[in-house]
């Protein structure tokens, strides 16, 4: 019986192996290589020289150098910002801090080129609700900002990007021993001396991860660059790339630098992930001990309450102002109206929602793929986690570069990989299809698959698994009976996390649609390009309902499984 065993699920866990190695290739490897093929070869000869010559272009090389602007204010300002708001909520006597904290979390789950889309209505130089404000009633010759800017890019991306520090300082924080801040408190040091000397140079590890999450983000980043920056002729890496591609229709030459900057992006973010892995392994100080504590609350006294007003006028300008003018734009007449009861409606959401035939493709498009992509990846998922987590064979360290290589490689990457894979080379033409961004969405939120099932798996014990095995089971029942029971939350927890990015995802979306292909993100980007303001910001509105109403499904049930 034992022999029969063994070699059932010999052959069974090649099997499991084989696929989970197959899928990672073709949807992975295969695009990425071929990024790296196109970039240096030419005509089978490698060509370094063309390489050169195409990054010291003026375009190139300038979209090159606002990357890196944009990339450095926006990491510098997210990383105070999340800093400052991380230590107030878990280490001082502020005022409501459940709120506030869960009210800092809000712009992580936002798109933020949707915010950008608000920003631009609201401070647009000429048109912008705020700048005209200030004209009409102040006497300003000019507009109060200029959002069409390197500094209005920054600001918009610091406000949804500051919780990437945010959620790292605030869990290092509440994890930390307040041994040594008490110490300092006994000893006479005052607050901000305690902060400055102490607590900060304690969780400066989980700063500098969170920091460098956000350079890699915004290197990477589309979306607010496209909609703020490509007016006033501000082009980073990525929307270099969607321009030269989409203007000369696929050319070999806008393909050629399109590889070309690729690579700069992914060689950008292979560094950067080495630092912050340097970063983490040497980090320099024990905060956590091995006894239960809480952490030491500083008292904040007269700063309490303009420190909470600060607080309250921050989300306030941040978050509701900029999604309160979303929803009343699209509920305007025209643009441009007062916003007056005459002026609003809901005929824009009844017109987007029932009668205008591309944007109920666009939101058929985003659910059909975020389902597509969702389900398709919840399950490979589980099978390529439990080969990394429970088997034991050779080469499964290779799955495990190969799921997490996409959370690495910027989006616009991903997007040309599946172009120059899956458009004839191989005999399979999916360009300009539905099918083709699919594809590039199982490739892109694999690694959340990976993230969740893993996490799940570790939390089954493998003498659960020889119980099965020990009475007759084969390793097929074993999964079926046991583990995937067992790993249910996990999956539907990979499930949502794939789903809700994908309905708000343009990154990718941008560089792959055809005419009737738009995903919601897409058609919220080609209608305000189109002028199409007020239809656009009414699509922006119910991605947000969309995005809101899963958000709070998804805590609902977590909170549910945990009672």
């Amino acid at each position: 019986m034992n022999g029969i065993v063994q070699k059932s699920g010999f052959g069974a866990a090649q099997i499991i192996l084989g696929l989970s190695i197959a899928i990672l290739v073709v949807m992975v490897a295969v695009p990425v290589l071929l990024i790296f093929f196109n970039a240096f070869w030419v005509h089978g000869e490698f060509n370094i020289r063309d390489v050169i010559a195409t990054i010291r272009e003026p375009d190139t090389y300038q979209a090159l150098v606002n990357s890196l602007i944009i990339a450095s204010g926006t990491t510098f300002g997210s990383t105070v910002v999340g800093t400052f708001f991380a230590w107030l909520v878990t280490r001082t006597d502020l005022p409501y801090k459940p709120f506030m904290k869960s009210m800092f979390l809000v712009p992580f789950m936002l798109p933020s080129f949707i915010g950008a889309l608000a920003w631009k209505m609201l401070l647009s130089p000429r048109a912008g609700f705020i700048n005209r404000f200030f004209m009409t009633n102040f006497g300003f010759d000019g507009p109060l900002f200029n959002i069409y800017s390197y500094a209005g890019i920054i600001m918009v991306e610091i406000m949804y990007l500051f919780p990437f520090v945010f959620i790292q300082v605030c869990g290092a924080l509440e994890r930390m021993d307040p041994t040594l801040e008490e110490s300092a408190r006994i000893s006479g040091a005052g607050l901000f001396t305690i902060t400055r000397k102490i607590t900060i140079p304690l969780v400066m590890p989980s700063i500098l991860s969170g920091a460098l999450l956000i350079m890699l983000y915004s290197m990477a980043h589309f979306g607010t660059v496209a909609v703020l920056g490509i007016e006033n002729g501000i082009f980073n890496i990525p929307t270099l790339i969607y321009q030269r591609i989409h203007q000369s229709a696929g050319s070999f030459d806008s393909i050629r630098t399109g590889t070309v900057l690729a690579t700069v992006l992914v060689v950008t973010a292979a560094f950067i992930i080495w630092l912050q892995g340097k970063i983490l392994s040497k980090g320099r100080y024990q905060i956590i001990a091995g006894k239960s504590f809480r952490p030491m609350e500083l008292k904040l006294r007269a700063l309490r309450t303009p420190l909470l007003v600060l607080c309250i006028a921050y989300i306030a300008f941040t978050i509701v102002l900029p999604t309160v003018v979303i929803f009343l734009v699209g509920g305007l007449k025209t643009y441009g109206l007062p916003f007056t009861w005459e002026n609003l409606s809901l005929d824009n959401y009844k017109f987007i929602l029932f009668d205008y035939k591309v944007t109920k493709d666009a939101i058929r498009n985003s659910l059909a793929l975020g389902l597509g992509a969702a389900f398709i990846t919840m399950f490979a998922g589980v099978m390529i986690s439990y080969v990394i987590v429970k088997m034991k064979v050779r080469g499964k360290g290779i799955l495990e570069f190969l799921g997490m290589l996409p959370f690495s490689v910027p989006g616009s990457v991903i997007a040309l990989g599946v172009i120059l894979a899956w458009s004839g080379k191989f005999n399979i033409n999916l360009y300009n299809t539905v099918w083709i961004i699919l594809v590039a969405y199982i490739a892109r939120y694999m690694a959340f698959s990976l993230k969740a099932n893993s996490a799940a798996l570790e939390q089954v014990h493998d003498s659960l698994m020889e119980a099965a095995r020990a009475c007759g089971a084969t390793m097929w029942q074993t999964l079926r009976d046991i583990v995937l029971p067992l790993v249910r939350p996990g999956m539907l927890a990979a499930f949502f996390l794939i789903f809700l990015p994908s309905l708000r995802e343009l990154t990718v979306s941008i560089m792959l649609y055809a005419p009737t292909t738009r995903t919601i993100g897409v058609a919220i980007y080609t209608l305000n390009e189109d002028g199409e303001t007020v239809v656009s910001a009414a699509l922006a509105g119910i991605a947000l309902i969309l995005i809101i109403t899963g958000q709070t499904l998804i805590n609902h049930f977590t909170k549910t499984k945990r009672v």
